[in-house]
């Protein structure tokens, strides 16, 4: 790892049946291998996953079971994805959870790899990082850099747009290893990104909701947000009010 300039990088961008690697299947897969002058092998596929595919699944990305009847398997395309990996840094919006799920087919396809071992970049934690977008959303984050749309949500599509809003998001770097130190630590979220509180600012959330919420699986970035909050008003003396429900009685 060096320069960014000189680095050789993967995005990855997977469709899926569901949220849940160990359960779920691929079917889409997309994958290019770039630099920041051009992007150098591509390669994308629709995948049989040989399962129903959810209508809520089915309503995001527009992939229905009879688009991939006549579709090769996955065990048959991942010797080739994997080569397509091989060791470089891969990127992505969200990249563990598509790190997740070709480690799972992999495994189910009895192909050894060291995919969770793979050093990787999440354009979504650098979009945190970046903190000047309202929304850290693939496709807001395309608005905000004026990046051309590149169509439906498709995962070759995806990919080309991840790509774009990588280089944007990684202008104030010279190295991979100042990205990777960068992103060691939690990073501070100004917006609560989900629920019924979604796009609301921390401080003006309910302190009963950011004492739920704290316990809950979130991600490390999203936790360090709350639990940083929750400090703050304790700090500032209106922790005791706020969770008092017979303050003003």
């Amino acid at each position: 790892m060096g320069l960014i300039v000189n680095e050789l990088f993967v995005c990855l961008d997977c469709e899926s049946t569901g949220l849940d690697p160990k359960k779920d299947r691929i079917i889409e897969i997309a994958i290019a291998q770039f630099t920041f002058d051009q992007i150098l092998e591509q390669f994308e596929t629709l995948i049989n996953p040989q399962c129903p595919i959810p209508e809520t699944s089915q309503n995001i990305h527009k992939i229905s079971a009879e688009m991939l009847q006549d579709k090769p398997l996955i065990g048959t395309i991942l010797p080739d994805l994997l080569r397509l990996i091989n060791g470089h840094i891969l990127v992505g919006h969200g990249i563990g959870f598509d790190i997740a799920l070709v480690a799972a087919e992999a495994s189910r396809c009895q192909i050894p790899n060291q995919l969770s071992q793979a050093p990787s970049l999440d354009t979504l934690r650098l979009a945190r990082l970046y903190g000047q977008s309202p929304v850290n959303s693939l496709e807001r984050l395309r608005e905000h850099f004026n990046i051309a749309a590149e169509g439906a949500h498709r995962a070759m599509n995806d990919v080309i747009v991840n790509i774009e809003v990588f280089k944007y998001l990684v202008r104030s770097f010279k190295t991979t290893e100042e990205i990777f130190l960068a992103l060691q630590k939690p990073i501070r979220m100004k917006v609560m990104p989900l629920g019924k509180h979604k796009g609301r600012k921390f401080e003006e959330i309910p302190i009963e909701y950011l004492l739920w919420a704290e316990k809950k699986d979130f991600d490390q970035d999203l936790l360090f947000s709350i639990r940083s909050e929750i400090k703050n008003r304790r700090r500032g003396g209106s922790f005791g009010q706020s969770a008092n429900p017979f303050v003003g009685l």
